[in-house]
């Protein structure tokens, strides 16, 4: 999946919070891959790194994958094409999320 070019529909856009957990703040975009079926049942979920504004949809490239140890899914990493995102640079905009999880982060 890296390197793949996909469209984002953003449900907890950029300063929103967690529905179920109102102390957890989003510090990027995340959304979901319409039609793409994670390993929970629902759709791909995904992280937008390289944009600082709140979005509704977003079209980028597959830049990394978390990989959740202690859970059944992945979380994808998607930025605007020409974005490049060091490892530490992505563990860092998404601990706000990860700091829960035991994770590996592909890229």
């Amino acid at each position: 999946m890296i390197g793949t070019v996909v469209t984002v529909t953003i449900d907890r856009p950029l300063g929103s919070r967690h529905p179920h957990h109102p102390d957890l703040l989003y510090m990027v975009n995340y959304g979901y891959i319409d039609g793409i079926i994670a390993p929970d049942g629902e759709e791909q979920d995904a992280y937008i790194l390289g944009i600082y504004q709140p979005l509704e949809t977003f079209r980028g490239r597959v830049i990394g994958i978390v990989h959740r140890l202690d859970d059944v899914e992945d979380k994808w990493i998607v930025a605007p094409e020409g974005i490049r995102l060091s490892r530490e640079e992505i563990l860092e905009l998404v601990w706000f999320q990860e700091r829960y999880f035991h994770t590996e982060l592909l890229i």
